[in-house]
């Protein structure tokens, strides 16, 4: 995929969603370096920006990104985007891509008239884009975060997305709910199709994917180019090096063929086959067959394009200890950054997304919550 001067090297890229709270430098680069074709900082705020608040640039550098990266903006005022644009660039803030948050469905953001609450008022967030588009410059991409509609009633998506596009927005993800439905199982795969056939820029899928097969589910029922995820990867890096290793695999290449059906994207198809098998496959926690655990850079067995995968070919499962390995790495990533008291109480909140599925996973949750430092932590981690 190309983006304005920006090759993703991905025919149909899984991106790794922005989520306030979790997705800090240490969250990003696990999934980066299990296959993320790219990761988004934590929603920061145009209009603090803008009045001086350098705790809000600080969510958006990092020194030593890991792969693609991205720096999501929030904010209601297209002249304060712009001007915040241009604030974190002077100051030196490194991203390959600028996101503009139209989904956040949360109280405190849309109140403000940011996040979801832009879905009710089309042309607005077409000239929220167009000041980001002259602030960036030409040759950055520009993607958007959006909801299908703020409610049943307003149902806005296509001509959100038209206006975006239309205003220089390159790539588009769009999460399958309005926002009064939050995140309120299921998503409308019917209404990101809509979007995706009103546009010609790409158009990712968001809401609800927690494997391989989901993707895959969703990509078939939409055409979409890709897929973004976000609660279905935390604590769960490997679904990107699942979604890797099946790219590797052929699975989703007739798919691609159907829904782009080019010869560049076949090229595109092979190339992405070969960029996993090169990069993907020696990803810390190893890969693994239906036998257990495989040596880091074993090859992966490619099917002819269209062919029957057996799962067993690319779905990660971790083994607990596997699970035990990253949640350790996990945390002194996070300590090695924020110190002790930080990184205890955010790793508490991550060790629930890693233990999901894991019997005994709530007695222990609750025990992990009364800790309070780090080698106390640790230990309890190692004794899961």
């Amino acid at each position: 995929m190309q983006l304005r001067n920006l090759t993703i090297p991905y025919a149909q890229p899984a991106v790794f969603a922005p989520m306030a709270g979790f997705t800090d430098a240490a969250c990003r680069h696990l999934m980066a370096d299990h296959g993320a074709a790219w990761t988004v900082s934590e929603m920061a705020s145009a209009k603090a920006i803008t009045f001086g608040d350098d705790k809000s640039v600080r969510l958006l550098r990092d020194k030593a990104p890991h792969g693609i990266y991205a720096v999501q903006l929030f904010g209601a005022e297209p002249e304060t985007m712009a001007q915040a644009i241009r604030i974190i660039q002077e100051k030196g803030v490194q991203f390959d891509i600028l996101d503009i948050n139209m989904g956040c469905p949360a109280p405190k953001i849309t109140s403000s008239g940011a996040g979801s609450k832009l879905m009710q008022d089309p042309e607005l967030c077409g000239r929220m884009v167009a000041a980001a588009r002259g602030a960036l410059g030409p040759d950055k991409p520009l993607t958007v975060k959006m909801r299908i509609g703020w409610d049943a009633e307003q149902l806005t998506g296509v001509a959100v997305a038209r206006q975006c596009e239309a205003n220089g927005a390159d790539l588009i993800a769009v999460h399958g709910r309005t926002r009064e439905q939050m995140y309120i199982p299921p998503i409308d795969v019917d209404a990101i199709t809509e979007i995706r056939k009103a546009v010609g820029i790409p158009v990712l899928a968001n809401g609800d994917i927690t494997t391989a097969e989901d993707a895959k589910q969703i990509l078939e029922q939409t055409g979409c180019a890709g897929v973004m995820i976000g609660r279905g990867a935390l604590g769960n890096p490997w679904i990107f090096e699942s979604l890797a290793r099946a790219w590797a695999a052929g699975v989703f290449d007739a798919l691609r063929t159907e829904a782009q059906g080019t010869e560049a994207n076949r090229q595109g198809a092979a190339g992405a086959r070969a960029a996993a098998q090169d990069t993907d496959l020696s990803r810390q926690g190893g890969s693994r067959n239906a036998a257990g655990a495989q040596p880091a850079g074993a090859a992966v067995k490619v099917q002819q394009p269209g062919a029957a995968a057996d799962p067993a070919l690319y779905n990660c499962a971790p083994s607990k200890e596997e699970k035990i390995a990253m949640m350790l790495r996990h945390f002194d990533d996070v300590y090695a950054r924020k110190g002790e008291y930080t990184a205890v109480r955010e790793m508490r909140k991550h060790v629930g997304w890693y233990l999901k599925g894991v019997p005994g996973a709530a007695a222990f949750r609750g025990r992990i919550n009364q800790i309070n430092d780090a080698a106390a932590l640790r230990a309890a981690i190692r004794s899961i």
